[in-house]
Protein backbone atom coordinates (compact mmCIF):
# COMPACT_ATOMS: atom_id res chain seq x y z
CA UNK A 1 0.00 0.00 0.00
CA UNK A 2 0.99 3.62 -0.48
CA UNK A 3 1.22 6.59 1.88
CA UNK A 4 -2.47 7.32 2.46
CA UNK A 5 -3.42 3.74 3.23
CA UNK A 6 -0.48 3.31 5.58
CA UNK A 7 -1.36 6.52 7.40
CA UNK A 8 -4.99 5.46 7.71
CA UNK A 9 -4.11 2.04 9.11
CA UNK A 10 -2.58 3.41 12.29
CA UNK A 11 -3.59 3.44 15.93
CA UNK A 12 -1.33 6.09 17.50
CA UNK A 13 0.82 9.07 16.58
CA UNK A 14 3.96 6.98 16.99
CA UNK A 15 2.62 4.40 14.58
CA UNK A 16 2.04 7.11 11.97
CA UNK A 17 5.72 8.00 12.21
CA UNK A 18 6.80 4.36 12.03
CA UNK A 19 4.57 3.63 9.06
CA UNK A 20 6.26 6.39 7.09
CA UNK A 21 9.79 5.67 8.30
CA UNK A 22 9.82 2.02 7.24
CA UNK A 23 10.80 2.77 3.65
CA UNK A 24 13.55 5.19 4.71
CA UNK A 25 15.55 3.28 7.33
CA UNK A 26 17.78 0.25 7.53
CA UNK A 27 16.35 -2.78 9.29
CA UNK A 28 19.06 -2.73 11.94
CA UNK A 29 18.12 0.84 12.88
CA UNK A 30 14.49 0.10 13.75
CA UNK A 31 15.31 -0.63 17.38
CA UNK A 32 16.78 2.83 17.91
CA UNK A 33 13.29 4.35 17.88
CA UNK A 34 10.71 4.55 20.70
CA UNK A 35 8.47 1.51 21.02
CA UNK A 36 5.38 3.11 19.49
CA UNK A 37 7.38 4.09 16.39
CA UNK A 38 8.78 0.54 16.25
CA UNK A 39 5.18 -0.69 16.33
CA UNK A 40 4.41 1.47 13.30
CA UNK A 41 7.33 -0.10 11.45
CA UNK A 42 6.05 -3.56 12.39
CA UNK A 43 2.55 -2.63 11.25
CA UNK A 44 3.87 -1.29 7.94
CA UNK A 45 5.58 -4.59 7.24
CA UNK A 46 2.50 -6.58 8.20
CA UNK A 47 0.36 -4.46 5.87
CA UNK A 48 2.79 -4.95 2.98
CA UNK A 49 3.05 -8.71 3.52
CA UNK A 50 -0.72 -9.13 3.69
CA UNK A 51 -1.20 -6.93 0.62
CA UNK A 52 1.31 -8.86 -1.47
CA UNK A 53 -0.43 -12.16 -0.73
CA UNK A 54 -4.04 -11.09 -1.28
CA UNK A 55 -5.81 -12.58 -4.34
CA UNK A 56 -7.46 -9.27 -5.25
CA UNK A 57 -4.07 -7.58 -5.42
CA UNK A 58 -2.77 -10.38 -7.64
CA UNK A 59 -5.65 -9.59 -10.00
CA UNK A 60 -5.01 -5.84 -9.86
CA UNK A 61 -1.36 -6.36 -10.80
CA UNK A 62 -2.50 -7.83 -14.13
CA UNK A 63 -3.51 -4.31 -15.21
CA UNK A 64 0.08 -3.05 -14.97
CA UNK A 65 2.29 -6.12 -15.33
CA UNK A 66 2.23 -6.17 -19.18
CA UNK A 67 3.69 -2.64 -19.05
CA UNK A 68 6.04 -2.72 -16.06
CA UNK A 69 6.39 -6.40 -15.10
CA UNK A 70 7.85 -6.72 -11.61
CA UNK A 71 7.05 -3.08 -10.83
CA UNK A 72 3.30 -3.76 -11.11
CA UNK A 73 2.91 -3.88 -7.34
CA UNK A 74 4.21 -0.35 -6.93
CA UNK A 75 1.57 1.01 -9.30
CA UNK A 76 -1.18 -1.03 -7.67
CA UNK A 77 -0.16 0.54 -4.36
CA UNK A 78 -0.63 4.01 -5.85
CA UNK A 79 -3.94 3.02 -7.45
CA UNK A 80 -5.25 1.68 -4.14
CA UNK A 81 -4.59 5.04 -2.49
CA UNK A 82 -6.99 6.60 -4.99
CA UNK A 83 -9.75 4.25 -3.89
CA UNK A 84 -8.94 4.75 -0.22
CA UNK A 85 -9.11 8.52 -0.73
CA UNK A 86 -12.47 8.31 -2.50
CA UNK A 87 -13.95 5.83 -0.01
CA UNK A 88 -16.49 7.95 1.84
CA UNK A 89 -17.42 5.00 4.05
CA UNK A 90 -14.04 5.54 5.74
CA UNK A 91 -14.13 9.36 5.97
CA UNK A 92 -16.15 12.25 4.61
CA UNK A 93 -14.34 14.76 2.42
CA UNK A 94 -13.84 16.94 5.47
CA UNK A 95 -12.68 13.89 7.39
CA UNK A 96 -10.05 13.04 4.79
CA UNK A 97 -8.83 16.64 4.81
CA UNK A 98 -8.57 16.57 8.59
CA UNK A 99 -6.78 13.23 8.44
CA UNK A 100 -4.22 14.58 5.98
CA UNK A 101 -3.52 17.69 8.05
CA UNK A 102 -3.20 15.59 11.21
CA UNK A 103 -0.65 13.26 9.60
CA UNK A 104 1.52 16.18 8.45
CA UNK A 105 1.29 17.69 11.92
CA UNK A 106 2.26 14.44 13.66
CA UNK A 107 5.23 13.91 11.35
CA UNK A 108 6.47 17.45 11.88
CA UNK A 109 6.08 17.09 15.65
CA UNK A 110 8.37 14.04 15.48
CA UNK A 111 10.95 15.74 13.27
CA UNK A 112 13.83 14.58 15.50
CA UNK A 113 13.26 11.01 14.33
CA UNK A 114 13.02 11.76 10.61
CA UNK A 115 15.98 11.22 8.25
CA UNK A 116 16.92 14.14 6.01
CA UNK A 117 15.69 12.52 2.80
CA UNK A 118 12.29 11.97 4.38
CA UNK A 119 12.13 15.56 5.65
CA UNK A 120 12.64 16.81 2.10
CA UNK A 121 9.87 14.56 0.81
CA UNK A 122 7.56 15.56 3.67
CA UNK A 123 7.93 19.23 2.76
CA UNK A 124 6.78 18.48 -0.79
CA UNK A 125 4.04 16.14 0.44
CA UNK A 126 2.62 18.80 2.73
CA UNK A 127 2.98 21.66 0.25
CA UNK A 128 1.03 19.81 -2.44
CA UNK A 129 -1.17 17.92 0.05
CA UNK A 130 -0.45 14.53 -1.47
CA UNK A 131 -2.56 12.59 0.98
CA UNK A 132 -5.77 14.47 0.30
CA UNK A 133 -5.15 14.84 -3.42
CA UNK A 134 -4.83 11.11 -4.04
CA UNK A 135 -8.58 11.37 -4.59
CA UNK A 136 -7.92 13.33 -7.81
CA UNK A 137 -6.92 11.69 -11.08
CA UNK A 138 -4.13 14.25 -11.46
CA UNK A 139 -2.83 13.34 -8.01
CA UNK A 140 -2.52 9.71 -9.06
CA UNK A 141 -0.95 10.73 -12.37
CA UNK A 142 1.64 12.75 -10.46
CA UNK A 143 2.37 9.86 -8.11
CA UNK A 144 2.68 7.31 -10.90
CA UNK A 145 5.02 9.63 -12.77
CA UNK A 146 7.18 9.79 -9.66
CA UNK A 147 7.33 5.99 -9.51
CA UNK A 148 8.34 5.85 -13.17
CA UNK A 149 11.03 8.48 -12.68
CA UNK A 150 12.53 6.64 -9.71
CA UNK A 151 12.35 3.14 -11.23
CA UNK A 152 15.74 2.07 -12.45
CA UNK A 153 14.67 0.02 -15.47
CA UNK A 154 11.49 1.76 -16.63
CA UNK A 155 11.08 4.35 -19.34
CA UNK A 156 9.27 7.53 -18.20
CA UNK A 157 6.78 7.39 -21.07
CA UNK A 158 5.19 4.03 -20.20
CA UNK A 159 1.39 4.62 -20.18
CA UNK A 160 0.70 3.34 -16.67
CA UNK A 161 -1.62 6.24 -15.87
CA UNK A 162 -3.66 5.49 -18.97
CA UNK A 163 -3.87 1.86 -17.84
CA UNK A 164 -5.20 3.09 -14.50
CA UNK A 165 -7.87 5.23 -16.18
CA UNK A 166 -8.90 2.50 -18.62
CA UNK A 167 -9.23 -0.10 -15.86
CA UNK A 168 -10.61 2.00 -13.04
CA UNK A 169 -13.86 0.00 -12.58
CA UNK A 170 -11.92 -3.27 -12.40
CA UNK A 171 -9.41 -1.80 -9.96
CA UNK A 172 -12.32 -0.53 -7.87
CA UNK A 173 -13.63 -4.10 -7.65
CA UNK A 174 -10.19 -5.27 -6.55
CA UNK A 175 -10.12 -2.59 -3.87
CA UNK A 176 -13.61 -3.50 -2.65
CA UNK A 177 -12.57 -7.13 -2.30
CA UNK A 178 -9.33 -6.31 -0.58
CA UNK A 179 -9.36 -3.31 1.71
CA UNK A 180 -11.86 -4.53 4.34
CA UNK A 181 -9.66 -7.62 4.77
CA UNK A 182 -6.55 -5.47 5.10
CA UNK A 183 -8.20 -3.19 7.66
CA UNK A 184 -9.24 -6.17 9.76
CA UNK A 185 -5.74 -7.59 9.55
CA UNK A 186 -4.20 -4.29 10.69
CA UNK A 187 -6.56 -4.24 13.65
CA UNK A 188 -5.49 -7.77 14.58
CA UNK A 189 -1.80 -6.87 14.36
CA UNK A 190 -2.35 -3.79 16.50
CA UNK A 191 -4.22 -5.85 19.10
CA UNK A 192 -1.23 -8.20 19.30
CA UNK A 193 1.15 -5.26 19.67
CA UNK A 194 -0.93 -3.75 22.45
CA UNK A 195 -1.05 -7.06 24.32
CA UNK A 196 2.74 -7.10 24.16
CA UNK A 197 2.84 -3.49 25.35
CA UNK A 198 0.19 -3.92 28.03
CA UNK A 199 -1.94 -1.11 26.62
CA UNK A 200 -4.89 -0.57 24.30
CA UNK A 201 -4.52 2.07 21.60
CA UNK A 202 -7.60 2.94 19.63
CA UNK A 203 -7.90 3.13 15.86
CA UNK A 204 -7.06 6.63 14.59
CA UNK A 205 -7.94 6.32 10.90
Amino acid sequence: MNYLAHSFLTFSDGQIVGQFLEDFIRNKDRYSFPKDIQDGITLHRAVDTFTDSHPAIHEAKKVFSPLVRLYAGAFVDVAMDYFVATDLSLHSLAGWKAHSLRVYSVLNEHEEWLPENFKKMLAKMEEDDWLYNYREDWGIQFSMRNVLNKARYLEPGIPVYEAFLNNKPFLQECYDGFFPDLRAHAQEINAQLQLENGSGNQFTG
